[in-house]
């Protein structure tokens, strides 16, 4: 049988039961897994042997879920983490270490930016952070002799700028490290990062993939193309022999497939314990099961709101990649053919007041610290999920303080415009 559609393994993918198995992932809500002796389990510890032992590394319920989210990203291997958070510091800090530097776009979550300037810095990792739009020469002067990632956000939560994922993919290819790819907003449905060069690419489980607001949670995909050993003196922690686990060099026993996750999760996991629960894991499924059959609707309604929006007096901009006036529209175009996401940020005339007046106004839509599930929301970044942020790092994001981001939910595009309009009003 061919390759399977990509709805088909949102529905299919990860698990596959046995005769007289259950038809639905199970729920393995277990701490600990018994063993007959001694050497079986000493096996694991040593990594001779798959299986588990301990569920703050490895769960059964968490790696079929991790596996269907490889196989929609078209990668070699995954893990799920506790939040999306957890995933892009696993992901950094899997191949960093103090004395090592980042290159990351400057148009990212604000969690995210404060993550690589301010929390990794405190652990001696340097970063450099450049605009999506940069140009070849100052792309170029990001890099340093200690650069061992790149990091960038398909479409930047929430700013909207889309990432130019092929041009960054040769830039650190050609700097000898990986490019890692937050693919949250469009999820693999509207775009899979790996295809355009991208080798690490790591999710917001809590988003789209959820879909519902019910668990929060993050995974990591490896690409499995990337060529640790061509580069072995940069990544000493998967080249060179790890002595919490008798010298075992990642790299050459797992190979390129297998090298990353594995490190990520015998040693990171191990250490940080930043585990998606096994509940967790199985709501992440069942959101993951539907994906692609909401993903159409979510565009859908952020189309028809973003041109509602784009025609309205009281609007000053209105920032979305489905938008032909939208300087991100080609690029979008590129990378996301069907549509990126349902999320639409957008600015009011009077700034930050008329933004908070407004967004008390909504009757439809709620005030969330949240986005990306089945029900429409908004918030002020400024005032929320970006606070941490000076005014000229806001600027630099492409965040202004009056910008309104709304997730378009599931709901009917007439009435989510009714409710836009009322408000405005």
């Amino acid at each position: 049988m061919k390759e399977q559609k990509l709805g088909t393994k949102c529905v299919q993918a990860g698990y596959t039961p046995g005769n007289g198995e259950p038809r639905q992932v199970p729920i393995i809500q277990s701490t600990t897994f018994k063993y007959d002796t001694s050497e079986d389990m000493g096996k694991l510890f040593d990594l001779e042997a798959s299986g588990y032992f301990y569920t703050r590394l490895q769960n059964p319920t968490n790696d079929h879920v991790a596996s269907k989210i490889a196989a929609l990203e078209g990668g070699t291997a995954a893990m799920l983490t506790s939040s999306g958070q957890a995933a892009n510091f696993f992901a950094l800090f899997n191949i960093c270490e103090a004395g090592s530097h980042i290159v990351a776009s400057s148009s990212i979550y604000g969690g995210t930016f404060n993550l690589i300037a301010v929390t990794m810095a405190k652990m001696g990792i340097e970063s450099t952070f450049v605009s999506p739009d940069c140009t070849d020469e100052e792309l170029e002067a990001a890099f340093k002799d200690n650069t061992r990632a790149v990091f960038g956000e398909t479409i930047a939560n929430p700013a909207l700028t889309v990432f130019d994922i092929e041009r960054f993919a040769e830039a650190a290819h050609a700097h000898g490290v990986p490019l890692i790819v937050d693919n949250t907003f469009p999820t693999p449905v509207n775009c899979r990062p790996i295809e355009w060069g991208a080798d690490i690419v790591t999710h917001s489980t809590t988003k789209y993939m959820d879909g519902h607001g019910v668990a929060v949670g993050g995974a990591i995909v490896d690409s499995g193309k990337f060529d640790w050993m061509a580069h072995a003196e940069k990544f000493p922690g998967l080249t060179t022999p790890d002595e919490s686990y008798h010298g075992i060099v990642y790299a050459e026993k797992f190979g390129q497939g297998g090298a990353f996750i594995t490190k990520a999760t015998s040693q990171l996991m191990r250490d940080f314990g930043c585990i998606q629960s096994p509940q967790n894991a199985f709501y992440l499924n069942l959101g993951l099961e539907s994906l692609h059959v909401r993903m159409p609707r979510h565009v859908e309604n952020g189309q028809a709101v973003a041109e509602f929006l784009q025609k309205h007096p009281k609007v000053t901009a209105v920032h979305y990649p489905g938008l032909k006036s939208d300087p991100y529209y080609k690029r979008a175009q590129k990378y996301m053919g069907n549509g990126g996401c349902g999320v639409v940020s957008f600015e009011l005339a009077g700034g930050r007041k008329a933004a908070e007046a407004f967004m008390k106004k909504l009757k439809l839509a709620a005030i969330e610290t949240h986005v990306a599930d089945a029900r429409t929301c908004c918030l002020n970044p400024a005032t929320s999920t970006h606070r941490q942020m000076t005014d000229e790092q806001l600027a630099a994001a492409g965040i202004p303080a009056g910008l309104v981001r709304m997730s378009c939910g599931l709901e009917d595009k007439e009435d989510l415009i009714a409710d836009l309009a009322q408000a405005l009003e």
